[in-house]
């Protein structure tokens, strides 16, 4: 699923080929892609026509267009959404968005059906569906003194601590291992036991990792993962631990390990990230 680095280059790309812009139409293809626009395809359509988008912004893993009616286009793209502007049917186009002055259209392709879109009010500036997802850690919001007393009142291990979007917002399966990497963290590492100059430590690896990301255009391990020209990112050439299983540790040589978490994955170095007794 697309994390933190993947949406930010996509909300870039909104920002410079969206804003400003004013709707014309919006055509929903496909019911699913607004399932939690509860009023339905025909309100959604029309709470669009006529509005502006005023801005592009982001929460986490959450995109938002807010609009000059007051409230937002919420996006968020599950494990295959993508948000293009083009004028290609794509196989896969859920939702279509033509703006008044004939460009490229916003088109939300989903292979999966897993994303979705809706149009929300705003709460202060953010949209009423997520006003309880925790700031990420690139927002001013975010405050590194609150985080780590919450963190460390958690009884936890750290790496289900950092996938919670309730404490920390943006931070994935993916980059939560190269975070916990570079910080020598062993995913099961008891969320009590770390001192504050560690929590200092784990939160600058974790923005490290998502900024180094975001500059290489995030992870594409298929190309359901792109920005809004279609283009992958190429991270997962920088990749030091997930995905990795019995490579060897950049730092030390150790094979990587692989263990089951969560119904998924957790890749650390054994000799580097000690599990803990």
């Amino acid at each position: 699923m697309p994390e933190l680095p993947e949406v930010e280059v996509v909300r870039r790309g909104l920002d410079q080929w969206v804003k400003g812009r004013t709707i014309t139409l919006a055509e929903v293809l496909h019911p699913r892609a607004i399932r939690r626009h509860l009023p339905g395809a025909a309100a959604f359509s029309a709470a669009l026509a006529g509005r502006t988008v005023t801005d592009v912004r982001r929460r986490g893993k959450y995109l938002w267009l807010p609009l000059d009616s007051g409230e937002a286009i919420v996006a968020h793209l599950g494990m295959s959404g993508q948000l293009l502007v083009d004028s290609v049917v794509e196989r896969h186009l859920r939702v279509r968005v033509a703006f008044t002055d004939g460009g490229p259209d916003l088109r939300f392709v989903d292979q999966r059906t897993f994303g979705e879109m809706m149009v929300s009010p705003l709460v202060g500036q953010i949209p009423e569906p997520i006003v309880h997802i925790a700031p990420d850690p690139f927002e001013p919001a975010f405050d590194d003194d609150v985080f780590a007393k919450r963190l460390r009142a958690r009884d936890t291990e750290i790496k289900r601590a950092l996938l919670d979007q309730s404490l920390i917002s943006g931070v994935g399966n993916i980059y939560a291992d190269e975070a916990l990497w570079r910080a020598r963290l062993h995913w099961a590492r008891p969320t009590a036991t770390l001192t504050r100059p560690k929590i200092s430590e784990l939160l600058a690896a974790v923005r490290e990792v998502m900024s180094s990301a975001l500059a290489q255009g995030g992870t594409s391990f298929d190309s359901l993962y792109v920005n809004v020209n279609g283009e992958s990112g190429y991270f997962e050439r920088s990749l030091e631990a997930y995905g990795r299983r019995e490579l060897p540790c950049s730092r030390c040589g150790t094979p990587i390990r692989r263990d089951p978490f969560m119904n998924r994955s957790s890749f650390s170095c054994p000799k580097c990230q000690r599990k803990p007794r």
